[in-house]
């Protein structure tokens, strides 16, 4: 092999090593800033959804710098034209604020109000679990405006994906399902009531 071919060969490794460290350095910005966030609003102190330009962050890593900014915010686009101070949340602890780790340690360690059975690994693509209101209207818990799940795990109680397909079937076909009577548990769940006790008492009367 002769010395131009060797530094040909030298030059292309040392391409490709460069390739390599981009791409994984813009899979690491990608990965480490992907997904929906909530963050609390500098000016308003109140709960706001809001995501960043990956795509803008993978470019500016490819070429050395650091350019984090929203392409999204539920505020948006009313204030569109902040100086969205919040990043510095986002850039503290990416993964803290992501809004599906968020859900996933609401879920942790609860059982449904329903079927009482505690959750497991959340599914993320499928098998959604679900929120149980206070006056008992079932939704999963992506069908909520990300901004206004805090305040919601205030109140609402966690329903499992079967119970949530049970509830909506019940719903949906009323004139083929039984409805019966539902009372609070000691923890909290639905439970049904004895027929005996929902009835009407008798009053013994004289003779």
């Amino acid at each position: 092999m002769t010395l131009s071919n060797l530094i040909m060969a030298a030059i292309l490794v040392v391409l490709i090593g460069c390739v390599v460290f981009g791409v994984a350095l813009a899979t690491r910005a990608y990965l480490r800033y992907r997904g929906q966030r909530l963050v609390t609003c500098p000016e308003t102190k109140q709960a706001a959804a809001v995501h960043v330009n990956t795509m803008k962050v993978v470019g500016a890593t490819i070429a050395g710098r650091q350019d984090v900014r929203l392409d999204q915010c539920s505020r948006w686009p009313e204030r569109q034209g902040c100086g969205q101070d919040c990043l510095s949340q986002v850039k503290a602890d990416p993964e803290q604020c992501l809004v599906w780790n968020i859900v996933a340690d609401w879920y942790k360690g609860k059982t449904c109000a329903y079927c009482q059975k505690p959750f497991s690994e959340i599914h993320w693509h499928d098998r959604h679990p679900a929120l149980l209101s206070p006056d008992r209207v079932v939704k999963q818990w992506n069908e909520v405006p990300p901004e206004q799940l805090p305040k919601i795990f205030e109140t609402y109680l966690p329903v499992c994906w079967n119970c949530y397909i049970a509830e909506t079937f019940r719903k949906q076909n009323a004139e083929r399902v039984t409805n019966r009577n539902w009372a609070r548990g000691v923890d909290g769940e639905y439970v049904p009531k004895d027929e005996e006790e929902t009835a009407p008492k008798k009053h013994a009367t004289g003779l």
